[in-house]
């Protein structure tokens, strides 16, 4: 092997051992986006619709996939968890590939879904190996049934 081979295979070991490292921080990591049908539901009813997801500079493993139904209320900064759900994985996601997932979540029955000061949210996390997060809010409008 000649001199500039082996420079292009140094190049190349850093240059994967950047984008390695790079990764931990979350840069050029999969992304992940729920696209729903519509951001009106009403209490109760089901959603279905798909998580989108984009892989990054390099193949990672997907652990799992988890959305929280949650309400924020603005007068006191709380907010409140109504609803999990969490999708297991044992895919991989290769560099540049894009992988849709199907999303079927039940609202629950809410006594007073419409309120002043109060929002809904999806919040989806990609969890990836080496506790890699992604993340996705998605705002939604829940009416009376």
């Amino acid at each position: 092997m000649g001199l500039i081979e082996k420079q292009i295979n140094i190049n190349g070991v850093y240059s994967l051992i950047l984008r390695k490292s790079l990764l931990l921080l979350g840069i050029g990591s999969a992304q992940i986006d729920l696209i729903l049908p519509k951001n009106t539901y009403k209490s109760g009813e089901c959603i279905n619709g798909y998580f989108l997801i984009k892989g990054g500079t390099l193949a990672q493993r997907i652990r799992r996939i988890e959305c929280d139904l949650i309400m924020d209320t603005h007068s006191t900064g709380m907010e409140e968890i109504l609803k999990t759900s969490t999708i297991l994985s044992s895919r991989e996601i290769n560099s540049g590939e894009s992988n849709e997932i199907p999303f079927n979540f039940c609202l629950p029955t809410l006594k007073e879904p419409y309120k002043r000061g109060v929002s809904y949210r999806l919040k989806t996390r990609l969890i990836l190996d080496q506790g890699i997060i992604g993340k996705d809010d998605d705002w939604i409008l829940i009416d009376s049934e």
